[in-house]
């Protein structure tokens, strides 16, 4: 399983990397290959508002359809387009091109209640035993 070090984890298996007052959100490398071969994403509009939990997004696999939640609270600001005509990068890079959603971060101090990289190893280590 691949980790981003620079990235937060959520216990749902997303990750967010903080760019200043901003956050970029995606699914874990452990999501995606418990998912198997992604074949499509479904994103939120623009402007779109999301309570820390909400869903997100839905990722369908051709093993399962998925929900995608926001670790973190905020408007969004971005959609990743790319991923509605090609779903397979969230397989092939989850930490780079397969980004969902940049969101406007509305509380900061929710960052205190996810995860490190090490702690959600330890986390996935635990669900796999």
């Amino acid at each position: 399983m691949k980790l981003d070090p620079g990235c937060k984890y959520h216990e749902e298996h997303e990750w967010i990397r903080v760019e200043g007052d901003e956050g970029v959100v995606g699914i874990t490398d452990y999501a995606q290959e418990q998912l198997s071969d992604v074949v499509y994403v479904e994103l939120p509009e623009v402007g779109d508002t999301f309570e820390r939990g909400d869903i997100v997004a839905v990722v369908e696999s051709v093993k399962a359809a998925s929900d995608v939640y926001t670790p973190l609270g905020g408007e969004i600001l971005e959609i990743n387009e790319e991923l509605e005509d090609s779903p397979e990068l969230v397989n092939q890079d989850p930490y780079g091109e397969a980004w969902f959603v940049r969101i406007a971060i509305a509380d900061p101090a929710e960052l205190e209640d996810l995860l490190d990289a090490d702690a959600y190893q330890e986390y996935v280590e635990g669900l796999d035993e």
